[in-house]
């Protein structure tokens, strides 16, 4: 499809960053590519860049996280995805994250990865309030310390105008 747009004379721009700076990178070269005013990018990536600079200066200690991103198997983010890094960013270890890509893993497997905090996200799979008692469940410092949380997926997934929110939201679930 890229290639028939491209050969019909459309500007196709493609961004698949893997990082919170890569996502920044993309923000500013699609501001260039669309003619934005200077002030105008400024003002939307300039508070995000601060949040992700101080919170890169903060790192001390980090909470082992565990993040599904789907259920039917369960699914969750490895080291090479925008995910991991926000989650990296934010003050957590994702548990996953000797893995690559989409790592399908079970119950057990979560249970020996032993998260600190679990953050259900609403989507790609909608994670809600019926799914709790099966973390609740597991033998998981998260469950024992009452942090299981459901969170709306745009705080990990969504790169743009939000960052600076969705960066500052998620590092206070994971702050000791």
């Amino acid at each position: 499809d890229i290639e028939g747009l491209k050969e019909a004379g459309v500007l196709v721009f493609v961004g698949a960053p893997e990082t919170v700076g890569d996502a920044l990178g993309m923000l500013r070269e699609l501001a260039r590519q669309v003619g934005a005013a200077g002030d105008t990018v400024e003002e939307v990536l300039g508070p995000i860049e601060r949040v992700y600079r101080r919170l890169c200066r903060e790192l001390g200690r980090t909470r082992r996280v565990f993040a599904p991103i789907w259920k039917g198997p369960y699914m969750s983010v490895g080291s090479d995805t925008y995910v991991h890094d926000v989650l990296e960013t934010c003050g957590g270890e994702n548990v996953c994250g000797r893995f690559t890509r989409y790592p399908i893993v079970s119950l057990e497997v979560v249970e020996a990865l032993e998260p600190e905090v679990v953050l259900l996200p609403d989507e790609p799979y909608p994670f809600s309030a019926e799914d709790l008692a099966e973390f609740y469940a597991l033998e998981i410092p998260a469950a024992r310390e009452d942090r299981i949380y459901l969170v709306d997926g745009k705080l990990l997934t969504w790169y743009g105008p939000r960052m600076a929110s969705s960066l500052v939201q998620l590092s206070a679930l994971l702050k000791f």
